[in-house]
């Protein structure tokens, strides 16, 4: 059995069936990156004060690289009779320098380690997620500009609406998007690592030497900024709210992601028949041979409520533990794991999905032919002409109705009769307006969508080159 952290006050051996119900190993092993960088930053310390020689820091920081670089090259493999990511990481140095590995947890806790830990991974998956956020934007607007000058139905309570530019109906998706990344941004600048805490009640390592320990580690890399003396050592080790608040960005993401997804499979439907999907991300039927299904955009969708439970999970965890550090805690990790590679998967899949999306003019044009689509604009014409809106909706709402129920559109409709509704009615004004051309450009309101993202990389110039 693996080397365990503690033990010298029990007399019986672990239950084996407990041992294995309260191991974290089998999904923690993903934090050994960060608790590595951690154990590297201690190192440091505890030579300051003292506790460590310069050839046993050295001996350490060399033993620790070792096992740094087999994490960053995918050798790292866990030894499943561990207890969690630190005994692992303790043991390996064990085996690599013997007793002197004994000095490396020397004035720390792995309830200090943890939290930073968790912090660290949090930060970097931010930062790599946000870059995803960026690139699906720029694909989105790819997808606009490739389109540009066409129209689309624009729908509320899922019945036609009013015609709407392509480009409009991507940005608003684009605008969901760009809200995640400035969210993601604000998280990963507001968020600091501490060290110093202890189990809960601080550390005998003093500030400064903890602040000589993390700029010596860090020499001139920014990352040094992210790690702030401590605050409040009880509030640090019981800290979780950065974990809850970025699963919540996470949530909210996925939210988007979900709503895209539906749209894509409603307009991909016969029904619509909108757009065209691209085949390398659906699959077919193992009975019917016709049939191509949006897969991808079907397990967005479903997985939707796997990243809500993670938060719920995660906050119920949460709401009623005492201070400081309870075991329940180790819980937050694999609603945290699974939240955050779920969501980096679909937003790099899903980059490659939208940019392959092909639009079904002929079914879009037909659908644009629907006059009740025009008809707001037919009430505003009557506006400008001097006519109340309530007037005005009330005339156009009896001139739809009096189309449907003589089966004939209002383009036919002869002048005598529109203008039995309003003399300023005429088929001349009719076919002006009803048409999206002009309902498009009638939206004064709009900018022109020429900017990607506040975030994405400017196209190089011959000046900036």
């Amino acid at each position: 059995m693996s080397n365990k952290l503690w033990g010298g006050r029990f007399k019986k051996k672990t239950d084996k069936d407990f041992e294995e119900f309260s191991k974290s190993i089998h999904y923690d092993y993903k934090l050994a990156k960060y608790d590595i960088m951690y154990s590297l930053i201690h190192v440091v310390a505890l030579e300051k004060v003292g506790i460590l020689s310069s050839g046993e820091s050295l001996k350490l920081v060399k033993a620790l690289g070792e096992i740094l670089k087999d994490v960053k090259t995918d050798k790292f493999k866990p030894d499943l009779r561990s207890e969690d990511v630190h005994t692992e990481i303790q043991n390996r140095v064990e085996k690599k320098l013997g007793k002197l590995a004994y000095k490396l947890h020397s004035l720390r806790s792995r309830n200090d380690q943890i939290v930073f830990d968790e912090k660290w991974y949090c930060l970097e998956n931010g930062l790599a997620i946000g870059k995803l956020i960026i690139n699906l934007i720029a694909n989105l607007f790819f997808l606009a500009q490739k389109n540009e000058g066409q129209f689309i139905v624009g729908y509320t309570h899922t019945q036609r609406a009013q015609a709407v530019s392509f480009m409009v109906y991507i940005m608003a998706f684009n605008r969901m998007f760009e809200r995640d990344d400035e969210r993601m941004e604000r998280f990963c600048n507001n968020l600091f690592a501490y060290i110093g805490a202890g189990a809960l009640a601080g550390s005998s390592i003093s500030r400064k030497n903890y602040k000589e320990a993390i700029k010596e580690f860090f020499k001139q890399d920014i990352r040094a900024g992210k790690i702030k003396p401590l605050e409040n050592a009880l509030d640090n080790v019981s800290d979780r709210d950065f974990i809850l608040e970025f699963l919540s960005i996470l949530a909210i993401t996925q939210m988007h992601l979900s709503r895209l997804a539906e749209d894509f499979i409603l307009y991909a439907s016969k029904e619509f028949d909108f757009f065209q999907l691209p085949e390398e991300f659906c699959t077919g039927s193992s009975l019917m041979p016709h049939k191509k299904n949006p897969d991808f955009l079907e397990l967005v969708r479903g997985l939707t409520g796997r990243i809500y439970g993670n938060l719920t999970s995660v906050l119920t965890t949460m709401k009623g533990l005492p201070l400081a550090y309870n075991r329940d805690m180790q819980l937050d990790k694999e609603p945290l794991f699974s939240s955050t590679e779920t969501v980096k998967d679909e937003l790099k899949i899903m980059a490659k999905f939208v940019k392959k999306i092909g639009l079904k003019k002929d079914s879009i044009s037909k659908a644009l032919c629907d006059e009740s689509l025009y008809a707001t604009e037919l009430a505003e014409f009557l506006v400008y002409q001097g006519v109340s809106f309530k007037q005005a909706h009330d005339l156009v709402g009896k001139l739809v109705q009096y189309s449907e129920d003589k089966k004939t559109k209002i383009k036919d409709i002869p002048d005598r009769i529109l203008k039995s509704f309003h003399k300023k009615l005429d088929h001349k004004s009719i076919l002006r307006i009803m048409n999206p051309h002009y309902a498009v450009s009638s939206k004064k309101s709009l900018p022109q969508h020429k900017m990607i993202s506040r975030r994405l990389p400017k196209k190089k110039t011959r000046k900036n080159k």
